[in-house]
């Protein structure tokens, strides 16, 4: 009786830790969405993306300290789920062939609202940043405070600062240099 007693307890504590897990996700989905919005512009790798970094951050749910900040956990596994997911995609790209020539070139490439001159060259901007920087970006855009960012990527809080001041000014010399 003892060990149904042990396992009764222990799928208990599962459930619970499930409905836990789920009651955050559902909390901050946001963050998801954000990550995997910034991280890939086709609809079919937003999906498997965000499919990703939910599995992973429920694998991970168990090593989660509940005196920290959900959000602040949640960001950090899905930007190195991201980022993890960037480099494989390039990997896969790197090793694919098309088929048939003439069909690859009929392709659409991926809907973007960039009817605006001056949002089709932050995208351009933006497709060019590094990982780190394009995750400092997103952080930024989402008005965390420099500690935050700096628990969040592994990074000093001065370092966010140096980095948020050079990616600023990227930014502004890549805008402007664009137009003239």
């Amino acid at each position: 009786m003892a060990d149904y007693t042990t396992y009764a307890a222990t799928m208990s504590e599962a459930a619970q830790a499930g409905e836990r897990f789920s009651a955050l996700l559902q909390q901050h989905r946001r963050i998801v969405f954000k990550v995997a919005n910034t991280y890939s512009w086709h609809p079919e790798d937003r999906a498997d993306l965000t499919q990703e970094i939910a599995a992973q951050l429920w694998r991970a749910f168990p090593s989660y300290d509940p005196d920290r900040p959900f959000s602040t956990w949640m960001y950090r596994i899905a930007l190195n789920v991201a980022i993890s997911f960037v480099r494989g995609q390039r990997v896969r790209e790197r090793h694919t062939v098309p088929l048939e020539e003439g069909r690859h070139d009929a392709v659409a490439p991926p809907h973007r609202d960039d009817s605006d001159e001056r949002v089709r060259m932050l995208y351009g901007v933006i497709d060019r940043l590094d990982s780190l920087n394009r995750a400092l970006l997103l952080l930024y855009l989402d008005e965390h405070t420099y500690r935050e960012m700096a628990e969040i990527l592994g990074i000093s809080e001065s370092n966010v600062a140096t980095k948020l001041n050079r990616l600023k000014a990227r930014i502004r010399r890549d805008m402007t240099g664009a137009n003239q």
